[in-house]
């Protein structure tokens, strides 16, 4: 395990790509504020950790202004001309190509945040990612391992190679890669304010692209986008309030395990423990049969989510856990492993947890030609089960992995964090909460500590580390046991934890990542 130490100081940011860190807190040196920071760090991702985000791309956060919190769903809708018909012939919806492409709701996210709460210049926010597309940058380990695996992924499509395999492979490990044509549309993005992306010359190109290619994504559709602002939804556990944004995205399955969590008292069981991790992952599969069935664009959800959140029904939930015996409860959500997370805190109290995501590795495939704009394949998330309040149509939010978090305590800041990783997330969310507000471990410690798993398949995934005879014991109750799991399938943490004078940062081991103060 890893044996890095918290970072403690007045002003910090943590990401999972340390150029992009230095980006962002070098807003704040500047005289900028965490909000600053935030959107500086998530630019400077596009540019340095392209395998999992994007221009293209989608995203949330969730914002504490100094008073309270805000939420922001950036999330895209489906074209306007989608049908069900067109997909319903197909056995799944499709990874690849314009027909997994939503609208992307990144750029508008930076946008509206710079406008309510940014200090600096929104032209301000560009400068390191641009700098670091125009003159290069070394490719992280982790980054340029996934980047490798592109090279046979998207083979088939000639403008992601020219884009991302310019040489005809990936990038080295340490090799410097330069992308001119994404610096262009960073310097357009940021000299129109986001107007070029979606009612400008962008627009034209992303409308103009989809055309040629015969996707239906079109002019009105990038036109018509508009980020949301959103009240967050919370739940209590052990005097702590968990705040997740609401519907489409899957913090609510987060909010449903740790409201089962509470109705047992597992400090009463040793820290990795058999009967505490046997416990923490049937809430989570519980959480998962029900958020199977009924998440999706809240517009089109036949079921109030908030009654998830009911005591009684979250105590009747419990009483479905057999200590001794592994549920049965169907899980099978969308899943992905192109994701960024991000959170930024200032010596002003402003703090910020951001999320930024293609959805699959590069996404789509799709790269607008000159403009080093690859498109995310958010499409992927919906169903294609009729009826399903998540079934595809056109002008919907799709079912989105992809979710911040932020943790109270009386109405004031305790913690920023979130854990990317697809399926993983609300599960190491889960785990966070548990390990630092159960077990009173510090959130490196907790980042750092073995996690377990519950796979789309119901197998249990659990990394190195636990203590002997635990796995027997989790065999013995039924649980169907995975030790093959690579480490990049069990997320990756970044966490900003208040303190009475300053802040304590955390980064997972498992991303190129650190946290980063002054």
């Amino acid at each position: 395990m890893s044996r890095r130490m918290p970072v403690i100081a007045g002003n910090i940011v943590a990401t999972s790509q340390p150029l992009a860190a230095q980006a962002g807190i070098s807003m704040i040196q500047n005289g900028g504020n965490a909000v600053d920071a935030a959107i500086a760090t998530a630019i400077a991702l596009t540019v340095v950790e392209p395998v999992n985000n994007g221009i293209g791309s989608d995203a949330y956060a969730i914002i504490w202004d100094g008073k309270r919190l805000h939420g922001i769903n950036g999330s895209g809708k489906s074209p306007a001309g989608w049908t069900y018909e067109k997909f319903s012939s197909l056995d799944e919806m499709p990874m690849r190509g314009w027909d997994s492409v939503t609208v992307p709701g990144a750029v508008s996210v930076w946008v509206e945040l710079s406008s309510k709460f940014g200090r600096l210049s929104f032209g301000d926010l560009f400068e390191p990612a641009i700098k670091y597309a125009t003159d290069g940058f070394p490719v992280s380990p982790k980054t340029g391992y996934l980047w490798s695996l592109a090279e046979e992924t998207f083979k088939d499509f000639p403008e992601f190679v020219k884009t991302f395999l310019p040489t005809g492979r990936a990038p080295k490990i340490g090799e410097i890669f330069k992308r001119e044509a994404q610096a262009r549309t960073l310097k357009e993005i940021a000299d129109t304010k986001g107007e070029s992306f979606y009612r400008g010359e962008l627009a034209g190109r992303i409308a103009g692209c989809s055309k040629d290619q015969g996707g239906a994504l079109d002019i009105n559709d990038l036109a018509n986008h508009k980020p949301e602002w959103v009240e967050t939804i919370s739940n209590s556990y052990r005097g702590y309030d968990l705040h997740e944004l609401p519907p489409n995205g899957q913090g609510l399955a987060a909010l449903i395990a740790l409201g089962i969590l509470d109705q047992f008292d597992i400090r009463r069981h040793p820290v990795d423990s058999a009967d505490s991790i046997h416990i923490q992952i049937e809430s989570m599969k519980l959480a998962f049969a029900d958020i199977r069935s009924h998440l999706a664009d809240p517009d089109f959800m036949t079921a109030d989510y908030r009654s998830f959140l009911d005591c009684d029904y979250l105590a009747s939930r419990a009483k479905l856990i057999d200590m001794y015996k592994a549920g049965s409860h169907e899980v099978g959500i969308p899943h992905d492993k192109g994701t960024v997370y991000l959170t930024a805190a200032d010596s002003e109290g402003m703090m910020v947890s951001f999320i930024q995501s293609n959805f699959w590795g590069f996404g789509s495939g799709i790269v607008i030609p000159d403009t080093g704009i690859s498109m995310q394949n958010r499409g992927y998330g919906f169903s294609l089960e009729k009826g399903h309040p998540n079934q595809v149509d056109g002008g919907k939010r799709p079912y989105h992995t992809i979710i911040p978090a932020f943790v109270t305590c009386s109405g004031k800041p305790v913690m920023s964090f979130g854990v990317m990783g697809g399926h993983f997330q609300p599960q190491g969310h889960i785990q966070m909460m548990t390990r630092i507000f159960d077990y009173r471990q510090n959130p490196q410690a907790a980042s750092d500590a073995p996690r377990w798993y519950v796979m789309e398949d119901n197998r249990i995934a659990i990394e190195p580390g636990l203590p002997a005879g635990v796995l027997d014991d989790l065999t013995k109750r039924g649980h169907d046991i995975a030790l093959d799991i690579p480490e990049s399938m069990f997320g990756g943490a970044q966490l900003i934890y208040r303190l009475d004078d300053s802040y304590l940062g955390a980064s997972d081991h498992r991303k190129d990542g650190l946290a980063l103060g002054f």
